[in-house]
């Protein structure tokens, strides 16, 4: 598939007066109804056939309540004033069964997650053909359908997919799944609300090729929604800066991206993360030592048993082959490559979360030989920071009981175990008030904190961390960075970190590994694979992740 350079779609886009509003937004102002709190305050902009508006921010901002609003989406705890037209009509004012005819009909969404927007429990032909059935179409058309919508999304060998649940996709798939059902309708809008948060730099760059593609042959106008800055400064034409609800700066993105007039922008323009901590390589004994390590899926532990009955020849996957390295304590490892590529199977490997092959040594001590019974009391000395906190935090609990947990059985007395909570919280530099809240009234950048805190409450000596700024802003990234630099310099903590996000991986860590289909490809100090990449591919993901 071929796609326009974005250069080019943005020359063949310029605006003239003959050009109608596909969308006009009008004082837009959301206020929360009990606290009086505003939420989005006066927010007015228009959207225009072929053309991408994007809006930007920090969480919290008010970026995807602004989507919402556009949907009819928002909750009755919020209310609304100002206008959102669309042919003639206020959707703010429109009554849910007249809602239901615009939703993608006029107007689509592709949201955040799609392992989470989409039904677990049914087929990819399911989902996509129920937006089929919804929109007219009879029976008997809707698989033929469901393949051609695939094939405009880029799923070579359609039919494959049919039958598959959403897990059983990689992130680009699910994301691919989730336009095709978008576009169903035909919308003459479309809303992508972070389309490519949780996707390598290869991935995303695909997504957003295909988007804009899309968008092109039908014409839609497309609200991007997104922190990435990088990829905006790229696939926009025009950009809305939100702080807080309200608009700092808007107008063209070449304009904006080159003269910024708010400090606010500027901010978010910034990508320097700063430098690692210089550490002597003979300073501290090892940490970790892996040899051969590799991880095998069979057809029953991906549980697609009967896709691969359908393919004989494929029941079995190596994710991971042959792997060794070792880290030094007191220093960080980053694990880079393309999603697919083995490095969640590593951090899980080495934690001891799936079954593995080799050797596994934590300083003197073997684990890979070690039956979880046995395990159980070197587990405090490497913990794991997933990758999505509000998933892997417990909505039920608040936050004192959430960092506690793993302490419950070594400390009896409660007044001492709230004071490690409290000491864990001051660690990363959240206030102690917070151990009364609950997951859902925290932002994305405090979870993630509270994710650290339950982790360094069990004194590791060894981080795992998988992901855990990918669906952050970069001022919430650049933060999340300082404090583990700082940890890692106070604490001498170790670090294996995985990350997409090159720019994250050359602030925070001495050395970096390449991943490909499994292998090792690259081992070398940060400051050597950014400056002088030995393989091909290393210079395609430096090149697709760097601003």
């Amino acid at each position: 598939m071929h796609s326009t350079p974005s250069v080019n779609i943005k020359q063949s886009n310029l605006l003239s007066d003959s050009v109608p509003i596909s969308l006009a937004v009008r004082n837009l102002t959301l206020s929360l109804k009990v606290q009086h709190k505003t939420l989005i305050d006066s927010l007015s902009f228009d959207l225009y056939p072929g053309r991408t508006l994007a809006l930007v921010g920090q969480s919290g901002s008010g970026k995807s309540l602004s989507a919402l609003a556009l949907m009819g989406l928002l909750p009755d705890t919020i209310s609304v004033v100002g206008q959102v037209m669309l042919n003639g009509d206020n959707i703010l004012t429109l009554s849910e069964k007249a809602l239901c005819h615009i939703r993608g009909r006029k107007i689509a969404i592709i949201f955040q997650e799609p392992m989470t927007a989409l039904n677990p429990l049914h087929t990819v032909e399911d989902q996509i053909g129920e937006r089929i059935l919804l929109s007219g179409l009879p029976e008997v058309k809707k698989r033929q359908q469901v393949i051609e919508l695939l094939i405009q999304v880029g799923m070579t060998e359609p039919e494959q997919y049919l039958k598959r649940y959403p897990h059983q996709l990689s992130g680009g798939q699910r994301q691919r799944v989730m336009i095709a059902m978008a576009l169903v309708g035909n919308p003459d809008i479309l809303i992508a609300d972070e389309p490519t948060t949780a996707l390598d730099v290869t991935m995303q760059t695909q997504i957003l090729e295909l988007i804009k593609e899309i968008q092109l042959k039908r014409q839609m106008a497309l609200l991007l929604i997104s922190h990435d800055l990088s990829l905006v400064s790229q696939y926009s034409d025009d950009v809305i800066v939100l702080q807080e609800g309200r608009v700092i700066e808007q107008g063209r993105t070449d304009q904006i991206f080159k003269q910024p007039q708010h400090e606010y922008t500027r901010s978010l323009l910034n990508y320097h993360f700063g430098d690692p901590l210089q550490i002597p390589s003979d300073k501290y004994a090892q940490i970790l030592k892996i040899r051969d390590l590799s991880v095998r899926f069979n057809s029953q532990s991906l549980g697609v048993l009967s896709y691969f009955r359908q393919h004989k020849s494929h029941l079995s996957f190596e994710s991971l082959k042959s792997l060794s390295f070792s880290l030094q304590q007191g220093t960080a490892l980053g694990v880079v490559g393309e999603s697919g590529s083995g490095k969640t199977s590593l951090a899980l490997a080495i934690a001891r979360l799936i079954s593995s092959s080799g050797e596994i040594w934590l300083g003197d001590d073997a684990l890979h030989g070690l039956k979880q019974s046995a395990l159980r009391p070197f587990r405090h000395r490497f913990q794991m920071v997933f990758q999505d906190p509000f998933a892997s935090l417990n909505p039920r609990f608040n936050i004192e009981s959430i960092i506690e947990e793993g302490i419950e059985a070594q400390i009896t007395s409660a007044s001492e175990r709230r004071q490690a909570v409290a000491s864990a919280l001051r660690k990363v530099e959240l206030p102690i008030d917070f151990m009364h809240r609950y997951p859902h009234e925290l932002s994305g950048g405090q979870r993630q904190r509270v994710a650290l805190a339950r982790a360094l409450i069990m004194q590791p000596e060894l981080l795992i961390l998988d992901e855990p700024t990918s669906a952050l802003d970069r001022t919430t990234q650049r933060a999340l960075v300082r404090l583990l630099r700082k940890l890692q310099q106070e604490e001498k903590l170790s670090y294996l970190f995985i990350s997409h996000d090159l720019a994250v991986v050359r602030a925070l860590c001495q050395h970096v590994l390449v991943l490909q289909d499994g292998h090792m490809i690259e081992l070398q100090s940060t400051a050597d694979l950014f400056a002088n990449p030995q393989m091909e591919y290393t210079k395609r993901l430096i090149t697709a992740s760097l601003f």
